[in-house]
C-alpha cells in the first residue's frame, strides 16, 4: 500500500513539473513574442503591425492605425550591407516621395571612421484626406540598412495651414531627434514580432 501510495505521488509531482515546465515555456515564448515599445522624443511607441520587414509603432493614445497622428516605421534591409546599397535605397524613397508628394529637404553625411554613412529626406505627402509630414533616415546599424520613418498627420482637406505651423515648431527638433537617434531596436528583435498576414 505505502509502495502504491508513494507510486502515485511520484507521478502526481511528475506530472506537476512537467506542466510547470510548459507553462514556464509558453510564458518565455509569449514575452518574446510581445510586442515592443520604443521611446523617440520621449514619447513611447507601441508596436502596431509588421510584415515583410516593415514595422509599425504609434504611441500608446494612438491605436487605430485608419487615423493615426503619429507613427514611427521602421524597415529592415537584410540585403542592404555598404554605403553603396543603402545609397540606392534613399534614392528609391527619394523617387517615392516626388510621386507622391513635395520634397522638403535631402542631406547626406558621408562615411567617417567612427560612423557609417546616412541619408535624410523629408517630405510633405498628399491625400484628399491628410497631409503628412515624413521624415526618413536611411542608415547602417551593424552592417544592415535601417530606414526609420518619422510620420505626423494632420487630417481634413484643409490641413496646409495646420501642417504648415506643425512643420515650423516641430521640423527642426524631429530631424535632429531622428538623425541622433541610437535606440533602435536590434533587426533580430523585429524579426520577433508578430507579423500581419
Amino acid at each position: 500500500m505505502n509502495l502504491q501510495k508513494s507510486f502515485v505521488s511520484g507521478v502526481f509531482v511528475g506530472a506537476c513539473l512537467l506542466m510547470a515546465s510548459v507553462l514556464i515555456a509558453q510564458s518565455t515564448d509569449a514575452r518574446s513574442k510581445e510586442a515592443i515599445t520604443i521611446n523617440f522624443r520621449g514619447t513611447d511607441f507601441v508596436h502596431r503591425w509588421s510584415k515583410d520587414n516593415q514595422n509599425e509603432f504609434t504611441p500608446r493614445s494612438d491605436s487605430d492605425l485608419a487615423k493615426w497622428r503619429d507613427m514611427v516605421t521602421v524597415n529592415v534591409h537584410e540585403s542592404v550591407a555598404n554605403g553603396d546599397q543603402l545609397a540606392e535605397v534613399a534614392n528609391r524613397i527619394l523617387g517615392n516621395y516626388q510621386r507622391r508628394g513635395k520634397i522638403l529637404r535631402t542631406d547626406s553625411k558621408p562615411r567617417t571612421p567612427d560612423r557609417p554613412a546616412e541619408h535624410l529626406i523629408v517630405a510633405a505627402l498628399g491625400d484628399p484626406n491628410f497631409l503628412e509630414a515624413a521624415f526618413a533616415r536611411c542608415v547602417l546599424v551593424n552592417g544592415v540598412g535601417f530606414v526609420t520613418v518619422y510620420s505626423h498627420r494632420v487630417y481634413g482637406q484643409a490641413a496646409g495651414p495646420e501642417m504648415s505651423e506643425w512643420l515650423k515648431a516641430n521640423g527642426v527638433p524631429v530631424e535632429k531627434a531622428l538623425m541622433e537617434w541610437d535606440k533602435l531596436p536590434s533587426a533580430a528583435s523585429l524579426k520577433r514580432l508578430p507579423q500581419s498576414k
